[in-house]
Order: C-alpha cells, then structure tokens, then sequence
C-alpha cells in the first residue's frame, strides 16, 4: 500500500510551525523597548544595544548551526537551540541592569534562535526534497512572516495587560513546549523514515555520512568557499537584501511614516501588510525557483526592490495614499522573495553536500547588513533630520546588487541543483 502522504511534507509542516514560533520569539524584543525603558529608566540606546547584538550573534550562529546540524543531527540542535531560548527568555523577568538584557536577549536567546535560522529550513529542505525543493524553501522561509503577524499582536496586549515579565514568560513557555513536537513528529531523515527523500529517483542514493567537527567544518567550509567567486557575490548580494529590508523598512519604515504625519497606529498596519504580502512572496518564489533560473529571479527581485527604494521618499503622507499601497504591496511581495533562489545557487558553490553550511554564512552576511542599516539609517536621519539619503542609499545597492548576482559562473541548465 502506497503512503499518501509523503514523509518529507511532515517534516516540513513541523519545520514551519517551529520557525513561526521561532521569528515570534525574536520579535518578543520590539514591544519591550519602551515598557523596559518605563518600568527602569534605562535609555533606548542600551536597550536596542542588545536587539543589535541579537541580531549578529543570530547571523553569526548560523554556518555553525548548520554544520552541528550534519554532526548532530537536526532534531537534537533544535531541541537544545529551543531549551537555550526558553531558559533566557524566563531568565529575563528578573533582569535588573541593562547588561543583563544584553547577556539574555543578545547573546543566549539571539544564539538560540540563529541556531535554528533559515539554516534549519534550508537542512530540512536540502535532506528531505529533490523535487519542489524551492517551494519548500520559500513556504518555510514565509514562516518567519507569519511569527511577526501572528505574535505581535498578541505580545503587546500582554504587555498593556500584565506587564512587560509576561512576554518572557509567555515566549519561554513557547519554546519549552515547542521541544516534544520535534522530538515526537521531526524524523532527523529520509533515511531514517525509511523511504526516499521526496522526489528521488529510484536508483537514489544516501550521500555518505561524514563525522567531523562542527566548528571545523564551519570554518574549513568558509576557507573552501572564499576561493570561489560565487559565493562572495552570494554574501555581497544578501548583505544588501539584510539592509534593504529588515535592518532599514524594519526598523525605520514606522518613524520615517510618523516623521510625514502618519498616525503610528497606520504605519505599523502597513508594516503588517507588508508581512502578509511577504509570505504570498516568498511562496511564490520557491514555486518559480522550481522552474526558473535563479540567477535571473535575483537580478529583476533586487533591481525591481531599488526603483522602490527610489520612489519611498515621495509616496509618504499624512494619511495613506494609493502610491503607498502599491509600495507596501509590492514591496512585501519582494520582501524576502530572495531567499528561495539564493539557498538553491549556495548549494551549487561547493556541492549540496555542503550547501546548508554555504548558505549559513551568506545568512551571517545577511544579518550585519540588517544590523549595519539599523544603525547607519538612525545616524543619518539625527544628522540630516530625514530618512532620504538612507533609501536612495540602500536603491543605489540593490541596482547594484542585481548586477552583480548576474556576474555568477552560468550552470548547464541540465545540471541539477
């Protein structure tokens, strides 16, 4: 009797609703700012001092997770990265000092939650799917989307209801509760399910096994990919899609709207739709990486993104308008359409074998251009009173990122990524 349900979708079901959780876990921070800032009269700048931290040390967790992933195996790393999480966020209702907010959310949570980044979507995916590989990418990568949406929300009334301690608790509790899902309904691989990963033809074979240290086979994989011309327009590229989106509409889009007029209120519902655009994006962007050269998907996402950029300046006003729907919509769409196209050319740098280890470190790169324009765009705006050298500064960018991604060594389309 045939399954009717392969394997591979239940994986990726369980993969998905752990990275909701996971990007709601990160979220958790942008609705404690201020309550912290009430409740200890610590300055806004330390308290973001450690979202910044979260932020790299999140990106720079990833290569290493990735390869404690082939060592260890996938469910005991999300097993322990959930634990890690959940002890830091219960820690934090007892914090006192604001490097206590560094140590816990910066350094405990930020590794926590980078251990199981967009790498633990690319590991499932690449272990799991040979065939629809790119519409998986893009459905688990929509998740970090759907976390924000389904999170926030809900976060800020239990802040307003029972203070700022509850959204520790409350995330901790998530995390904690997340740990039997993976260790009842995560099977580590194909192999141990005993079937073929989906898609896979019959005379498929498992690639052989190779124990070796994880931090080494991070490091050894950079040392590898450093040498290939690639891999570093990958990085380069990705640095700018960080920048141009989580690390500057992210952090800024809300205060450069208000800074125009808009009620706050309006401009974090546009941000909303922008994550709701986000995930209809990014799903339909692993369905096209499926059938369409990926090299080309980035070239028109980072060139369309730029003439945005471009245009952001001079569509924003008191009230909504209708050129400002059309940016938050198509905006969203572009949002993190990205990464389906790019974890599919990381697995081509140096082979798939090592492509969830690759694409770690093109994700670290990611994160520092978020945490760089989440810094640069502030400093601009206290100099030049206004956010406009920042967008037509990350526009200029992404045109030139979308040149660079097209300078990519050309792949025989009969080859299979």
């Amino acid at each position: 009797m045939k399954r009717r349900i392969h394997p591979a979708w239940i994986a990726a079901l369980v993969t998905f609703f752990t990275l909701v959780a996971t990007s709601g876990f990160r979220a958790a921070p942008s609705v404690l700012i201020v309550p912290l800032q009430s409740a200890f009269g610590w300055s806004r700048s330390s308290i973001s001092s450690a979202v910044s931290i979260n932020v790299l040390v999140y990106g720079l967790t990833a290569p290493f997770a990735a390869a404690l992933m082939e060592r260890f195996g996938i469910r005991r790393v999300v097993m322990i990265a959930l634990t890690v999480v959940g002890t830091g966020a219960w820690c934090t209702q007892y914090i006192t000092h604001p490097w206590h907010l560094v140590i816990l959310w910066g350094l405990i949570v930020g590794g926590g939650t980078g251990s199981m980044a967009l790498v633990f979507a690319a590991s499932v995916a690449n272990r799991w799917f040979i065939k629809r590989r790119g519409l998986v990418v893009g459905i688990l990568t929509a998740s970090s989307a759907a976390g924000n949406l389904i999170f926030l929300p809900g976060l800020s009334r239990l802040v307003s209801h029972y203070g700022w301690e509850s959204v520790s608790i409350t995330v901790a509790l998530g995390a904690y509760l997340m740990v039997p899902m993976i260790f009842l309904f995560l099977k580590e691989s194909p192999l141990h399910a005993a079937v073929k990963p989906y898609g896979a033809p019959e005379d498929y074979e498992y690639p052989e096994k190779i124990k070796r240290n994880a931090g080494k086979e991070a490091i050894d994989t950079l040392r590898e990919a450093s040498h290939i011309k690639d891999f570093w327009l990958l990085c380069g590229s990705f640095f700018v899609c960080g920048l141009s989106t989580s690390g500057l509409i992210g952090t800024h889009f809300i205060p450069a709207a208000t800074d125009h007029g808009m009620a706050m209120n309006t401009a974090a519902g546009l941000l909303a739709l922008v994550g709701i655009f986000d995930v209809i994006g990014t799903m339909a962007s692993g369905w096209l990486t499926d059938r369409v050269d990926p090299v080309k998907l980035l070239f028109f996402y980072y060139f369309l993104r730029g003439l945005s950029l471009f245009l952001l300046p001079s569509i924003l006003f008191r009230s909504v308008h209708p050129s400002t729907l059309v940016f938050v919509i198509f905006y969203g769409l572009d949002w993190v359409a990205t990464v389906p196209p790019t974890v599919i050319l990381c697995r081509r740098v140096l082979g798939a074998a090592q492509g969830s280890v690759v694409y770690g470190w093109v994700f670290a790169f990611h994160q520092i251009g978020g945490s760089i324009a989440a810094l640069g765009a502030a400093i601009i705006h206290d100099k030049l009173g206004n956010y406009a050298a920042a967008f037509y500064g990350a526009a200029v960018l992404c045109l030139v990122a979308s040149y660079a991604v097209l300078q990519m060594t050309k792949q025989d389309a009969t080859v299979s990524i």
